[in-house]
């Protein structure tokens, strides 16, 4: 039996959501491919993995609002972040040359990220797929002499394909945040950032009366995010990440907070890794 850690991923291998793994655990892991993101959710729910890596935001695309309601449905606990840098490259077969393309292929979100590059070459159809890394796979598989695919380093190194063009994303500073999740109780040894949700009441104020809180207490709100409560009119559920240096002002503004909102939870307190 293996006593790899098994990290379920949306994608396959050598895709952003492995990148990310690997950045986190090691390469020393067993990547739990998913067709979609509620799936790695599920493979961790039903004990076939140990952890889940999921992209929470990137930014130029802005948040993945439907991983937040993922969070809320499935309540696991979050140990961990990390930020990955987007670098994207043209590859093809060996021996493929650039004149030779016809089609590129990739993931919506990527080709609007190299916009700028294939804007220079409007004779090349561009094609939109699922998942970056199983349009390399693809070219491989099916020996594709004229067509590229847009995709990270890891794909050309586990397809076997050719670079012929490297970073071609438009913004440089380019990253997706991912977040780690487990069903494991894990300690976590000196946390300085956690992802909390909460409602407030529909009332004027009652969202700056929260956040009131931790500026009173130093601390960082790193993020918030709202989503519409199903069915329900008004009212919405707000994602924050906060980050604090004081273990006690943490503790304050928890006890705090929980008197002037609803429904309120912390989805996981974790170690700030937010280095690209």
């Amino acid at each position: 039996m293996s006593s790899k850690k098994r990290v379920a991923i949306q994608g396959i291998k050598a895709s952003f959501h492995e990148e990310a793994a690997f950045k986190f655990f090691g390469e020393d892991i067993e990547t739990v491919e998913c067709n979609s993101f509620k799936e790695t959710f599920q493979k961790l729910s039903a004990g076939k993995a140990d952890y889940v890596v999921m992209a929470i935001e990137n930014s130029i695309a802005g948040s993945l609002l439907p991983n937040y309601s993922l969070l809320r449905e499935y309540n696991f606990p979050v140990i961990g972040e990390v930020y990955l840098p987007i670098k994207l490259h043209l590859m093809a077969l060996p021996g493929v040359k650039f004149e030779d393309i016809r089609t590129v292929t990739s993931h919506p979100i990527a080709i609007r990220q190299c916009g700028d590059f294939l804007d220079d070459f409007p004779q090349i159809k561009v094609v939109e797929s699922s998942d970056t890394a199983a349009c390399a796979k693809k070219i491989r598989d099916e020996q594709l002499t004229h067509t590229a695919a847009i995709a990270n380093s890891l794909a050309a190194k586990l397809y076997g394909l050719t670079v012929l063009e490297r970073s071609i994303e438009s913004n440089k500073k380019n990253y997706t945040r991912f977040l780690i999740l487990t069903d494991k109780h894990i300690e976590i040894k000196n946390p300085n950032k956690a992802s909390i949700c909460f409602q407030v009441s529909n009332e004027a104020g009652a969202l700056v009366k929260v956040l009131n809180i931790l500026a009173e207490l130093n601390i960082n709100m790193s993020k918030v995010q709202s989503m519409p409560v199903l069915g329900r009119r008004n009212e919405y559920n707000f994602y924050v990440d906060i980050e604090w240096e004081g273990a006690n002002n943490f503790d304050d503004a928890i006890n705090r907070m929980v008197k002037h909102t609803i429904n309120f939870s912390i989805m996981g307190e974790y170690v700030k890794n937010d280095a690209v």
